[in-house]
């Protein structure tokens, strides 16, 4: 029996670093592992003894491409631990911000990191050559969804506007309504963007997932709600550690999360319109069943479109927002530090963000601990690179290998968050 190994020094198209063993006996694949070799980065160690004002802006640090989903968190449970709610104009902004971060985010994702798989590019600037149209479009769309994150978050990169009990400073009026032109004309490029990315050729692959979303009762949810799957949970937030479970693999440095249960848990877009699907705007709602995506989908390589879909979401969400906005009479609300435990749980563009926090007297951080939606995906991705190379051993290595990097890139995942890939390696004997 021969024995082939292929080998990938560097996986291009995702954030962070790590590998991929796959072992190939035969006509049977017996394994298919992350090896997350990125190193940990404490950032729940360092938090502890920390003010609580100061969570948002450590843990913004977390990621570059989706700060807003770790502050935001972290803003979440510090208020809920201190019995703030903050709503109204402050409420629509901070919801304002992160719609500019979900536009920066899956447009990235999807015109520079996957579409060149579907198209067969090596990368973004290869398409460009022949899709040169489709790359400017992305550029910018990705530039109006950085603006927004400038304007209410002080900058596109680590927002530091964003304060426990709101913001530091607010917007004028006519700062917002300045965004008008340019977001009316992202929704309508978000639309040809779903109606082009739909003329795809799409693998063939079905799973039976376990989605978990946030889902909310008046709203496409973002930063508030319960969580709810497919499969009967419907819990609070401060119920995530009654039905999730984190623990160490001997091959990843990264903590890996599943079902209590041992089922794999799939979140992220497909996700969010499994079970949110109902809540999508209009027009977004509108785009979703033009590609057969309301209620998602059990073929993750569509997770493609579902991005595109919540793109059209964000587009005309933040649309609604600077043509309604009213500006607040203050920038924040007085939050007074108390003992105590709670938890703060949003829809980062790849799926929920898990902050809890325990709190001394003095306000003082004595306990923290963090999951980044790419911790809870690793499950799954391992287990769709086991049905995916074994429905496709017929072909090449380097088809297959191409294949495989696909898959992985379904989730878009954040390496350097849940460690807190890609060098891929094919044992065939």
């Amino acid at each position: 029996m021969s024995r082939r190994t292929i080998a990938v020094d560097t996986l291009a198209r995702v954030e962070g670093e790590g590998a991929l063993d796959l072992v190939i006996r035969g006509d049977r694949v017996e394994k298919a592992d992350f090896r997350i070799f990125e190193p940990p980065r404490f950032f729940e160690a360092f938090l502890r003894g920390r003010d609580f004002r100061e969570a948002p802006d450590i843990t913004a640090r977390i990621c570059g491409i989706c700060p807003v989903a770790y502050l935001m968190g972290a803003c979440h449970a510090m208020e809920s631990i201190c019995g703030v709610n903050v709503d109204g104009g402050l409420r629509e902004l901070r919801r304002l911000l992160y719609c500019g971060e979900w536009i920066e985010s899956h447009v990235l994702h999807m015109f520079m990191l996957h579409l060149p798989d579907f198209l067969g590019y090596e990368d973004s600037i290869a398409m460009a050559k022949e899709h040169g149209e489709l790359v400017q479009r992305g550029l910018r769309m990705k530039k109006i969804g950085n603006a927004l994150m400038t304007l209410t978050g002080g900058r596109e990169i680590h927002p530091v506007n964003v304060k426990v009990g709101g913001f530091y400073r607010l917007p004028e009026k006519s700062e917002l309504a300045a965004f008008v032109d340019d977001l009316a004309w992202g929704l309508e490029a978000a639309e040809q963007t779903v109606a082009d990315l739909a003329k795809l050729d799409f693998p063939e692959f079905e799973h039976d997932y376990h989605f978990l979303a946030l889902r909310h009762p008046d709203e496409y949810a973002i930063t508030e709600g319960r969580l709810v799957s497919n499969k009967g949970v419907d819990v609070s937030i401060p119920e995530y550690d009654d039905i999730l479970t984190e623990h160490h693999v001997a091959h990843s440095n990264s903590l890996q999360s599943e079902f209590l249960d041992g089922e794999r848990a799939h979140l992220g877009p497909l996700a969010r319109l499994a079970i949110n699907s109902d809540r999508l705007t209009p027009r977004a709602l509108k785009a979703a069943e033009s590609v057969g995506l309301v209620g998602g989908s059990k073929n993750p390589f569509r997770s493609l479109l579902a991005r595109a879909v919540e793109t059209v979401f964000a587009f005309e969400e933040s649309l609604r927002i600077v043509e309604s906005w009213q500006r607040p009479d203050a920038p924040a609300v007085d939050v007074t530090p108390r003992a105590g435990t709670g938890s703060g749980c949003t829809e980062a563009p790849r799926g929920l963000c898990y902050h809890r926090y325990s709190l001394d007297d003095e306000g003082l951080i004595t306990d923290a601990k963090i999951v980044a939606p790419t911790s809870v995906n690793q499950r799954i991705i391992e287990s769709d690179l086991m049905h995916v190379a074994q429905a496709n051993l017929d072909l090449d290595d380097e088809a297959l290998k191409w294949r495989c990097e696909q898959a992985i890139r379904n989730y878009d995942p954040c390496i350097s968050c849940s460690a807190h890939f890609l060098k891929l390696t094919i044992d065939r004997g």
